[in-house]
C-alpha cells in the first residue's frame, strides 16, 4: 500500500478528506528544542488562564457579561444546529421499499452516559418471525447510522435485528456536528444502547459492527470483559487499527493542542479527498448527504483518533472475541495490514479475515456490497452454530 512521502497525512476518516498537520521534516535537536518550547507555552497559557479566572474587584463586571453572552451564543447556535440535524435524520428512509411483509422499523431517542441524546434507529424481522439474533452497527467518523438502510434490510430479511446509533456530534445525536471529545464517550454510550437492546430481546444473541473508526471503538469496547461477555462476536469493517503520524512530534503535540483549541479545525484540508467507494453514485450519495460532516477535522477529534489506535496497537494479543475483520487491499483510508496484523496477532479462536483486492474503504458502499453483505450474515450463521455445538 502507497503511504505518500515524507508529509505527514490525517485523514478525517468518513470524509475521505486529507489534512496536512505537519511538513517539515526536523532534526532531533529541533525537534527537541520544539517540543520543550510547546510544554513551556501550554504551561504559560494554563498559568494566564488560571489569572484570569481568579475574581478581581478592579475589574469591570461588564467582561464576564460579555463572555458569558459569547458562550451562550455559541451553545444556542450549537442547539439549533442539533435540531435541524435531527429534524433531518427523521426525514431519511427507514424502508427501501413497501413490500408489505411484516418488517418493521423506526426511530428513538435515548438518554446516553451523560444524559446526552442520542439518535437511534431499529429494524426487525417480520412479527412473528424468530429473532435469529441482534447486530447493532456504529458508524464510522462523520458519518451517520441512516447511511446502512440497505445493509440493515438484507439483516432483516435474514432473521437479524438491527439497531444503529449516531454518535455524539454525528448525524441526529447532541453535541457540535464533527466534534468527538472522547471516542470512550461513545463506546460508553454504545453500552447504555446495548442495554436497552438485551432489555428489550433477552437470550438473543448479540453482535457488534463497526467500520472505521467505529470498528476502533467495537474493537475496544470488546476488550472490556463486561462488554464481551455480552458479545457473541465482533464485526470489523475497514477498522482505523493503525493511525499514526509520519512525524514523532506530531504524536507528541497532539494531546497538548487537543486541551488548548479543542476544537479548532485543520483549515487546510485538501478538498480532492480521498475516494472510498468504486461506485460513482454512492459516492455522489455520501457527500451531498447534509447528514454526513465534510468540515476539516477537528484538534481533540484526530487526536482521539490517534489515541484509541495507540491503544489497539499495543493490546492486539488481548483480544478474545469472536471476530471478522474486512478490509479492501486499495483503501486509502485505513490500513489493510493493520487489520492482517490483528488477525495474526488476537487470541481469538474464531476469527476470520477478508480481504478483497482492489475494493475501497467503504465496503458496505462498493458495488458489490450484497456479496460483502452475504459474507458477513454467513460469518454470524456460523458463529451461531458454533455456539450451538
Amino acid at each position: 500500500m502507497e503511504t505518500g512521502g515524507d508529509e505527514m497525512m490525517m485523514t478525517s476518516g468518513a470524509t475521505g478528506r486529507i489534512v496536512p498537520v505537519f511538513r517539515s521534516v526536523l532534526s532531533r535537536r529541533a525537534l527537541l528544542r520544539l517540543a520543550v518550547a510547546l510544554h513551556s507555552l501550554f504551561l504559560w497559557l494554563l498559568l494566564l488562564v488560571g489569572r484570569r479566572r481568579r475574581p478581581d474587584a478592579a475589574s469591570p463586571a461588564v467582561e464576564p457579561g460579555r463572555l458569558g453572552r459569547a458562550r451562550s451564543r455559541r451553545r444556542a447556535a450549537e442547539e439549533e444546529d442539533v435540531r435541524r440535524r435531527r429534524a433531518l435524520a427523521e426525514e431519511v428512509p427507514m424502508a427501501e421499499e413497501e413490500d408489505g411483509d411484516g418488517r418493521t422499523c423506526g426511530t428513538f431517542v435515548v438518554a446516553g452516559a451523560r444524559r446526552n441524546a442520542l439518535f437511534c434507529r431499529v429494524w426487525a424481522p417480520a412479527a412473528g418471525a424468530e429473532m435469529r439474533g441482534v447486530l447493532l452497527i456504529v458508524h464510522g467518523l462523520n458519518e451517520h447510522s441512516g447511511r446502512y438502510l440497505h445493509f440493515a434490510e438484507q439483516l432483516t430479511s435474514c432473521g437479524f435485528g438491527v439497531y444503529a446509533m449516531d454518535w455524539i456530534g454525528h448525524g441526529g445525536s447532541d453535541g457540535l456536528h464533527g466534534y468527538v471529545p472522547s471516542l470512550d464517550y461513545v463506546i460508553e454510550d454504545m453500552e447504555v444502547l446495548l442495554d436497552k437492546i438485551m432489555l428489550e430481546n433477552p437470550d438473543v444473541p448479540c453482535f457488534l459492527l463497526g467500520h472505521s473508526t467505529g470498528g476502533a471503538v467495537v474493537l475496544k469496547a470488546s476488550l472490556y470483559a463486561h462488554i464481551r461477555t455480552r458479545l457473541e462476536g465482533i464485526i470489523l469493517t475497514s477498522p482505523a487499527v493503525r493511525v499514526k503520524p509520519a512525524h514523532p512530534i506530531v504524536g507528541a503535540v497532539a494531546p497538548i493542542f487537543s486541551l488548548i483549541a479543542p476544537k479548532f479545525q485543520f483549515k487546510g484540508a485538501n478538498k480532492r479527498g480521498i475516494p472510498v467507494s468504486r461506485d460513482p453514485a454512492a459516492l455522489l450519495a455520501k457527500y451531498s448527504d447534509p447528514l454526513v460532516y465534510t468540515g476539516p477535522i477537528r484538534v481533540r477529534t484526530g487526536h482521539e483518533i490517534l489515541r484509541i489506535s495507540s491503544y489497539l496497537l499495543h493490546n492486539l494479543k488481548k483480544v478474545t472475541v469472536p471476530f471478522m475483520v474486512l478490509h479492501g487491499t486499495a483503501d486509502r483510508v485505513t490500513d489493510p495490514l493493520a487489520s492482517q496484523e490483528l488477525y495474526t496477532e488476537a487470541a481469538s479462536r474464531h476469527k476470520d479475515l477478508r480481504l478483497y483486492e482492489g475494493f475501497l474503504h467503504d465496503l458496505l458502499f462498493e458495488p458489490e456490497r450484497d456479496e460483502i453483505a452475504a459474507d458477513i450474515i454467513g460469518w454470524m450463521d456460523r458463529t451461531l452454530g458454533l455456539q450451538a455445538v
